[in-house]
């Protein structure tokens, strides 16, 4: 705790000064965003839209040795963006840059909550917590990256290459597909924060290791129904790689969990002490 005991408003200030240290940040970021994503937007941004994005030449390569595997040829596969409105590549490009500033902002933004909390929490508290904080980022960052590599272009893939008649020509427009863009990316992001959220729980008192052992069986179902709702396509394939990270999520959370408390275990030897 701090030496000095702070008042509300000394906390009210502290917390406005918070504030803007992280907003000042996410300009400055957002700024440098707005200079560079006309650099990246063709590179990064629209390159799960061509035929040459590197999780399709890989499962391209990798048909080859794996029968059951979607065509991912380049032959098969070509998209039309298109521009309806007459702001939308301008709006594009500032929630771009701000979605940029933020995402680089989000250690910062870490540090920032966790000094503010910090001197609020006992010595045997802080350890846990910076680790909380440290571990919350980085599995944020794991999500959003498996939802660019491996989520958000099956999903488009298979949606862009559904043909439900052959006299419907096949074009996109550039608000549908940033949307479902930003729209899967944080969905994988806010999910790989389950092992935290159990974490969170365990800390309280409500959730134990012994329960992820007894609600293993069912985890892999679950796995496997929620890739099933994330990837329309069916094709064994994309669930299986869709199934395997969620699944490891909930491996990952057993393990950061706390045991089962000691009062439990003893009760569980009595009958044999007895006999």
């Amino acid at each position: 705790m701090k030496e000095k005991e702070m008042s509300f408003w000394d906390h009210l200030e502290e917390f406005r000064w918070t504030l803007i240290r992280i907003i000042g940040a996410v300009l400055i970021f957002s700024i440098a965003g707005f200079i560079l994503i006309p650099r990246i937007f063709d590179s990064i941004i629209l390159a799960p839209s061509s035929s040459d994005f590197i999780t399709y030449r890989f499962l391209e390569g990798a048909s080859k040795y794996i029968p059951f595997l979607p065509d991912f040829s380049a032959d098969s596969f070509k998209v039309d963006l298109l521009n309806i409105n007459m702001t939308t590549q301008f709006m594009t490009y500032i929630s771009t840059s701000l979605a940029f500033g933020i995402l680089l902002t989000i250690p910062y933004i870490l540090f920032e909550i966790w000094r503010f909390i910090s001197p609020a929490l006992y010595e045997n508290e802080t350890k846990g917590v910076r680790m909380a904080f440290g571990f919350g980022g980085v599995m944020f960052l794991i999500g959003c990256l498996v939802g660019y590599f491996m989520v958000f272009p099956l999903i488009f893939r298979f949606l862009i290459t559904f043909e439900l008649s052959d006299a419907i020509r096949q074009t996109i427009s550039l608000d549908s597909y940033m949307n479902n863009f930003y729209t899967l990316i944080l969905i994988m992001g806010v999910v790989f924060e389950l092992p935290l959220v159990f974490w969170l729980l365990s800390n309280l008192g409500l959730i134990y290791r012994s329960f992820f052992r007894k609600y293993r069986k069912h985890a892999v179902v679950g796995s496997m129904f929620l890739a099933a709702i994330i990837t329309p396509s069916g094709d064994p394939f994309s669930l299986i790689v869709v199934t395997l990270p969620l699944y490891m999520l909930w491996e990952i959370s057993a393990f950061v969990v706390k045991k089962d408390p000691p009062e439990e275990e003893e009760e569980e030897n009595l009958p044999a002490v007895f006999e």
